[in-house]
């Protein structure tokens, strides 16, 4: 029997794993497909599994969901926290909360339930999904200005307190017949912020200093991390905080300070999560029976399409005005309210618990999610395009291994292929303009390692290998890649032809250019003008347009505009 069991789950995530190509292709979320397999090997399924061990699936889910925050808060920046933090915690806050009425209130219109059960619908289903976010944005290669895509990631990482505060809350009103005290429901509240957050950061500050004090086998870093990450997670469970918010806090401290092994830790991690969403979303299509859908697919799409249609954009109105956004960013935050593991999970609480409408309430928001997955998710890319969001993406190295080593510092080895047209014709390394402290380590072509001299010829193919450190991998990505973007967010495409200083003034662009700003006064600086005509913190992509001449930020430092593209009007027709 356990080997049959071993056999079938390997079974499914190989299929899965076999399957998951397909969601580039057909434009599905590749969340979906292991859903779908899950489903297709479960009870009513092809495969027959019989699995119905609610507390397991509740132990493997929190596991799971851990390992996957933990995950995408190391791959957080902290520098987005200044632009998205503040409108990310209304909408985790506020915004779930107005999100759990409106779909209560429609439940309750819709379904022959009590009000209290009603509202606990709309609770477990009221939160976006940490998993289904970070894989979609991650997956479909999309690179969203900074100010959207900050948003959506915090938000998702933080907004599972307020969901199980207000899960918990109906629940205990539900046992009690209406009779818990608001003060221990608030008090719940306060408890799962603070606690989460507190542990959170300290037990990240933590992993941080163990890691660089001790000296282990590179491979048991990452192992490390994990196990730290799941010991702050349980124990600040243990002490009546959120885990969900503060293994995701951990993560966010680990990636943004210096630890040893960084990128072998971020490398093991990224397997890790894609095997806890593996796991997680193929036990979750084995827990769920189709047969048990089909009679909640009229009432269950309504209430689906409230949420998608009516309670997030009301909710994203409602919280995000005041921050600056513009209506092409509300639109885009508004439609990726996805609903992933998390609303499962939740609607795990009620069957623990033995309500009457457990099973209900568990068919209900899985119908939800998977309706969102394949509305939302499969139009997340064409989306965010049509909108016009995405920014031109920062050049990766294929491969960055750290050394480890005292008299090395923080350098690091870094295998950047050739690509694009700028290498077609071969160029000496002599001629290669690289960032100082930065060293050729070697060329490999065609299985050999050739040694970089100054007159060796480099082209499309070769793979250039070269000591580095982090600060200055956007400046070689941009002198060794060449990865062609798409036409409309080729630099000069998107940018524009002419780069300019923030420091210029528009008075000088006036006399250099022949254009005349009647609007401003020629004594304003561009970053000035960014600063008037941008409300809130100003992002990579930002536009101002003056008569002629459209103003695209190029990059930024804290909250100014430090580099501008200059468009004509005749560039932003083509």
């Amino acid at each position: 029997m356990p080997t049959t069991v071993i056999l079938l789950g390997a079974l499914m995530l190989v299929m899965s794993i076999m399957l998951s190509p397909l969601s580039s292709r057909l434009g599905m979320p590749v969340l979906l497909i292991f859903l779908v397999v899950g489903m297709l090997m479960g009870e009513d399924g092809a495969g027959g599994i019989r699995f119905d061990d609610f507390e397991l699936a509740f132990l493997i889910a929190n596991l799971a969901l851990a390992v996957i925050l933990l995950d995408g808060g190391m791959r957080t920046r902290a520098a987005t926290f200044r632009v998205g933090l503040k409108p990310a915690l209304m909408l985790a806050t506020v915004g779930v909360l107005v999100t759990a009425l409106l779909g209560g209130l429609t439940a309750y219109l819709l379904f022959d339930l009590h009000w209290l059960t009603a509202l606990l619908i709309g609770a477990i289903i009221s939160s976006t999904d940490a998993a289904a976010v970070f894989s979609l944005l991650q997956g479909h290669g999309l690179h969203l200005n900074e100010r959207v895509s900050a948003t959506l990631e915090i938000e998702s990482g933080s907004n599972d307190p307020m969901a199980i505060f207000l899960t918990l809350m109906l629940l205990m009103m539900i046992e009690s017949q209406g009779q818990a005290s608001l003060w221990s429901s608030l008090l719940m509240l306060v408890m799962q912020f603070g606690i989460g957050t507190a542990l959170g950061i300290g037990g990240g500050l933590l992993v941080v200093e163990i890691a660089n004090r001790m000296r282990l086998t590179p491979s048991l870093y990452p192992l490390l991390v994990v196990a730290a990450g799941m010991t702050i997670f349980a124990g600040t469970n243990e002490l009546g905080g959120s885990g969900f918010l503060a293994i995701y806090l951990a993560g966010v401290v680990v990636g943004n300070r210096p630890v040893r092994m960084m990128p072998m830790i971020l490398q093991v991690h990224d397997g890790l999560a894609w095997l806890a969403q593996l796991c997680l979303f193929l036990m979750l299509g084995l827990l769920v029976s189709p047969s048990e859908l089909l009679p909640l697919a009229g009432g269950g799409l309504i209430l689906a399409l409230v949420l998608i249609f009516v309670a997030r954009p009301l909710a994203v109105l409602l919280t995000l005005w005041p921050f600056g956004f513009n209506r092409r960013e509300l639109a885009f935050i508004s439609w990726v309210g996805l609903r992933g593991a998390v609303p499962i999970v939740l609607a795990l609480f009620p069957i623990i618990a033995e309500l009457p409408e457990a099973r209900q309430i568990f068919h209900f928001a899985f119908f939800i999610v998977l309706v969102s997955l394949i509305v939302q998710g499969m139009t997340l890319a064409p989306m965010a395009r049509k909108l016009k969001l995405e920014v031109p993406a920062n050049n990766e190295p294929y491969r960055r291994l750290p050394l480890d080593v005292a008299a090395a510092g923080d350098h690091e080895l870094m295998l950047f292929p050739l690509r694009g047209q700028q290498w077609q014709d071969p160029r000496p390394l002599g001629q290669l303009i690289l960032p100082s402290n930065t060293a050729i380590a070697g060329v490999f072509r065609d299985r050999i390692c050739h040694q970089p001299t100054p007159d060796f010829l480099v082209s499309t193919g070769d793979v250039v290998a070269v000591f580095a450190t982090p600060s200055v991998l956007l400046d070689l990505g941009k002198a060794l890649t060449g990865r062609q973007a798409p036409k409309h967010l080729a630099e000069r495409a998107f940018f524009g032809d002419f780069v300019l200083n923030g420091e210029a003034l528009l008075g000088d662009v006036e006399q250099v250019y022949g254009i005349e700003f009647d609007e401003l006064p020629p004594e304003l600086s561009l970053t000035e003008c960014f600063a008037r005509r941008t409300k809130g913190h100003p992002v990579v992509g930002d536009k101002v347009v003056l008569g002629p001449v459209t103003l695209v930020a190029r990059a930024t430092d804290a909250d100014q505009v430090t580099k501008v593209g200059l468009k004509m009007a005749d560039e932003k027709k083509s």
